[in-house]
């Protein structure tokens, strides 16, 4: 049983941030060349792409019934 709910736009969000990471320290590493400008589109394309992945999330889970956060509030 998962102890939380799989949220896919969290999981592309963090990949592109670490990617833009990786991009830095092979630059500073010496392994390449990286241009300051790159960066920006890897991390805003992955944002975007996070945005389409939980969005898409979010309709799967509200289709089968298990989005917990649509239900409105628990009293009691």
């Amino acid at each position: 049983m998962l102890r939380h709910e799989f949220r896919p736009g969290k999981l592309v969000a963090g990949l592109s941030v670490a990617a833009a990471g990786v991009l830095y320290a092979g630059d500073a590493g010496g392994a390449w060349e990286t241009p300051w400008f790159v960066v920006i589109p890897v991390v805003v394309g992955g944002l975007c792409l996070a945005g389409v992945a939980g969005l898409i999330g979010r309709g799967i889970r509200r289709r089968r019934g298990g989005d917990s956060s649509a239900a409105g509030p628990v009293t009691g």
